[in-house]
């Protein structure tokens, strides 16, 4: 990419940037990648090349996080109304981002947080599986799986998600889904939910039981 084409991508890696500072921590969608540089849409044979689809996705799933950061300070500021309508346009966003490349788990996994934000669950679990269906190692949809469920009522199924995350080690979204669970158990003192076998190797592309029907 030339100096003259990256410039005005310049602007936007900072916007970028600092929206990621205001939405660190694992229950946080991964922000866009650092090197993703997209082209801009339009550009035509003046020496200029036109983007590549994954940089159209890439460009997509920028400015879906940035409507996030956006909606995440709405509901700080109490919000609601406007924080719902940014989380549908990053929505919006996540879907034309997977139509430009279908295996972006990363924005698989920010379609099921926006849509889970908009009270589409059905929406949400089939990104999520996905997303997983691509990489079922991504800690981050696996901890989102497990609030969605928890959301759901369904621990049982949350903790099949806190398993795959304690054996794959992530630490920081097992802690974030223990925490959510704990505090689901002290709610519901009554629910007969058993804790879910540990996934075997031979299961490790699944997403966890009865994803697919949702």
């Amino acid at each position: 990419m030339t100096l003259r084409n990256a410039v005005p991508w310049v602007a936007g890696l900072f916007l970028a940037a600092s929206t990621a500072l205001a939405m660190t921590g694992p229950s946080t969608p991964p922000p866009p990648p650092p090197t993703s540089q997209p082209g801009i849409p339009g550009m035509s044979s003046s020496g200029n090349a036109q983007p590549t689809a994954r940089q159209e996705a890439e460009q997509s799933y920028a400015l879906a996080y940035e409507e996030v950061g956006k909606a995440k300070k709405d509901l700080e500021e109490g919000k609601t109304k406007n924080a719902e309508k940014k989380f549908r346009r990053a929505l919006e966003r996540c879907e034309k981002a997977v139509s430009f490349d279908e295996r972006y788990h990363e924005a698989w996994n920010l379609l099921g947080f926006t849509a889970r934000k908009t009270g589409d669950y059905d929406k949400a679990f089939k990104a999520y599986e996905r997303c997983l269906t691509i990489k079922p190692d991504y800690a981050p949809a696996r901890e989102y799986l497990g609030e969605a469920w928890l959301e759901k009522g369904d621990a049982v199924k949350a903790r099949a998600q806190l398993l795959w995350l304690e054996r794959l080690e992530a630490v920081e979204e097992a802690k974030t889904l223990r925490s959510a669970l704990d505090a689901w158990a002290a709610v519901h003192p009554d629910s007969t939910g058993a804790p879910a076998a540990s996934p075997s190797r031979a299961d490790s592309g699944a997403v966890g039981a009865g994803t697919s029907g949702n």
